[in-house]
């Protein structure tokens, strides 16, 4: 009897814990895997090139204990390069070799047993059709990090591997607090597995020469830039600092370079001390131009010495015993600063982690950039007026895919004087894709473009002059009245910002609600920052300015700074709205009661609104003066661009875009707009006529009294 007892009881008890155990071992197997649906518990999986590669890196893992250590049991992969650049040179393309995913920011964990990709939100869809279905998937920032996937994987007290030059410092400290709780140890592996295994597959280091960035397009002396940065180093009380970040190298020496997708610098480090100047760079991609422009035949202190690109290591190790302070950047915003390696390289009680001064050198833009990023931008205006232009004349006579008007955007923007290629990769997002806020399209997601929902296309340039970045959402079709309501609540968000003056002493945080707070009426929200700085012919990203509510910041803005602008609206599975404006901060010459200055934005994108796609009864008089005085400015500088160029197809296709809209609507056209007209129609129709016959009776009748 008591054993039946027992019996029930067990089974109850299993009955209770089985459902959390198997939700837990749901929980860590990540995202569901659509295309590996079918193979699930078969014993033979197909062979690919890229399973070959991640048995070789397991190999390298028992390899590495027989040689260099104690056996590693588990590896950690970036998608980095040795300086944190999110897009990378083909030869750095370490994490798309082993997993074939060929997006950005992207992290791999390899076992013995298992392999997982934490990828963004946006590439899920991509990674999920170019993955093995040995590779389990995961968003970043998920409620699952790599170090709970980790702690699932292996026993306590094993080791997990990864390379120090290819993790930032603070992502280093992060993952070694992580895996201490879970009691896993953190080591570094200098020699990179991957590159181990990769051999005579790699591709060759891209050897493109230096080209000097004028002084015409600069506005400053590399050598004036160089004494600011000493006199910031005396106010540190450092004798030298190590920069790491190849856009601050690129900005501090005006040099470009081609050596990675989509932003125009060159792979190298650069060591500053009050004494010396060390370029650490590949020889071959000197010129005789570059090397007078950085008067290498000198020996003073303002003479750049040129040095071979690894031997920043040796050097770091022989003046770390003369320096008593370095300055070693650290994170700021959209800058990771020093990898580990770096850190790594220096004694602790000489290193000083600050953010790099160079950031706010570069984000405050003199005269000439100025000039150079509204040029630049005109430029890009005409380019989008010809491409979208072409776009819709031959829309209902060929077949349109994302990824083919893709091709159609980028033609037109290369054409452009002057233009060096892209900012960013572009992003064309139809329908159902449209809604995913961080979509990228590819040749995996790729889907056909038709009149029924909206496009969004976001996309940049780089110019000689400057870089740009824009989104516009289209519709080729006719919208409902719900597309029309959707489109002008993200609208009026960026007319408002962008004729907003405010005290100089600003948080740049406290302007994100202006924009936002069309979209809160309908109480929905975006998920992306507002805004971010963006570069003169550098970085489309670029610290320090970061417009998010919710993040806390100590930056103002200043005159010179130039940023993105950016509003949507998405309705899951369905369509999506995005519009982005690059914006410049300007003074007003006027002060504030507490003593700072009054500042304003102006608009430097000159690219048309759909106009079929604004309900104009939803904005205020105001906005549409704002919106007709854009569209004017558009006429006026992008019609004189095209009209230049001969592009006469173009310059229509503005002007009707760019028409002026009636900023006061007639009281009977409003009230039939919005639907308030109905009570005044009936009024008119059917209760005055009743009073005048009413009338006409009585006063009938008073004359047969009389």
């Amino acid at each position: 009897m008591k054993s039946v007892q027992w019996f029930h009881w067990f089974v109850i008890l299993t009955l209770c814990v089985l459902p959390s155990s198997i939700a837990k071992i749901n929980e860590f197997r990540g995202h569901t895997r659509e295309i590996c649906k079918y193979r699930k518990g078969k014993l033979l999986q197909p062979f690919s090139e890229h399973r070959r590669r991640l048995f070789a890196v397991r190999e390298q893992m028992q390899i590495h204990a027989s040689l260099e250590g104690p056996e590693i049991h588990a590896y950690i992969l970036p998608s980095y390069d040795e300086h944190l650049n999110h897009e990378v040179a083909p030869s750095d393309q370490r994490l798309q070799y082993l997993t074939g995913f060929t997006g950005t920011k992207a992290f791999a964990a390899i076992t013995q047993k298992g392999a997982a990709l934490w990828v963004e939100n946006r590439y899920l869809q991509q990674a999920d059709g170019e993955l093995d279905c040995d590779w389990e998937l995961f968003r970043v920032n998920d409620s699952i990090t790599i170090a709970d996937w980790l702690d699932d994987q292996l026993h306590p007290d094993k080791r997990v591997g990864a390379d120090p030059h290819l993790v930032p410092h603070y992502l280093w400290m992060k993952w070694e607090n992580q895996l201490k709780d879970k009691f896993l140890a953190l080591t570094k592996i200098n020699n990179n597995l991957i590159d181990l295994i990769w051999g005579e597959e790699r591709p060759e280091t891209l050897n493109i020469t230096i080209q000097v960035w004028e002084r015409s397009y600069a506005g400053e002396k590399w050598e004036d830039k160089i004494l600011e940065l000493r006199q910031k180093l005396y106010y540190h009380k450092c004798d030298a600092m190590i920069v790491t970040s190849l856009t601050e190298i690129a900005y501090l020496l005006n040099v470009r370079g081609r050596d990675i997708p989509y932003t125009p610098v060159v792979k190298s480090y650069l060591i500053v001390s009050h004494q010396d100047i060390f370029f650490y760079v590949d020889r071959l991609k000197m010129t005789l131009g570059l090397n007078w422009h950085l008067r290498t035949d000198c020996f003073n202190e303002m003479c750049v010495k040129i040095k071979e690109y690894h031997q920043v290591w040796s050097d770091m190790r022989t003046y770390s015993q003369i320096w008593k302070r370095v300055l070693v950047p650290a994170r700021c915003v959209q800058e990771p600063g020093a990898s580990e390696a770096i850190f790594s390289a220096f004694p602790l009680k000489i290193i000083y982690e600050h953010i790099s001064p160079v950031i706010l050198m570069r984000a405050q833009k003199n005269s000439v950039e100025q000039d150079g990023m509204r040029t630049a931008h005109v430029r890009d205006g005409a380019a989008i007026c010809e491409a979208i232009s072409n776009l819709e004349m031959r829309f209902f006579t060929e077949q349109w895919t994302e990824e083919k008007i893709k091709f159609e955007v980028e033609r037109s923007r290369l054409s452009q004087n002057h233009a060096k290629g892209l900012s960013m990769r572009t992003v064309v997002a139809y329908g159902e894709h449209s809604s995913y806020p961080y979509y990228i399209s590819s040749n995996v997601t790729d889907v056909e473009v038709t009149d029924q929902s909206f496009l969004v296309i976001e996309s940049g340039g780089q110019y000689y002059e400057g870089t740009t970045d824009v989104s516009r959402t289209f519709l080729f079709g006719q919208p409902t009245p719900e597309m029309k309501q959707s489109y002008t609540m993200v609208l009026a968000g960026i007319l408002r910002l962008a004729h907003l003056k405010f005290p100089s002493n600003l948080r740049l945080s406290e302007v994100d609600a202006l924009v936002r707070s069309p979209i809160w009426e309908s109480m929905s929200d975006y998920p992306q920052a507002t805004g971010h700085g963006i570069g003169s012919y550098n970085a489309v990203e670029e610290p320090p300015i970061s417009v998010a509510y919710g993040q806390e910041s100590h930056f103002h803005f200043k005159e010179g700074y130039f940023f993105s602008s950016e509003s949507g609206y998405y309705k899951p599975g369905e369509y999506g709205v995005r519009l982005k404006n690059v914006l410049e901060v300007k003074d007003t010459q006027r002060g504030h009661p507490s003593g700072a200055t009054f500042l304003a934005f102006h608009d430097v994108t000159l690219v048309p609104y759909e106009p079929k796609l604004i309900d104009g009864t939803l904005l205020s008089a105001l906005e549409k003066r704002w919106l007709n005085e854009y569209n004017a400015k558009i006429r006026e500088l992008v019609g004189d661009e095209l009209k230049r160029q001969g592009n006469m197809q173009a310059f229509y296709w503005m002007m009707n875009k760019t028409r002026h809209i009636r900023e006061y609507l007639p009281e009977e056209e409003y009230r039939a707009a919005t639907g308030t007209g109905n009570r005044s129609r009936a009024f008119l129709t059917i209760i005055v006529p009743a009073i005048l016959l009413g009338l006409t009776v009585f006063g009938s009748f008073l004359r047969w009294l009389l």
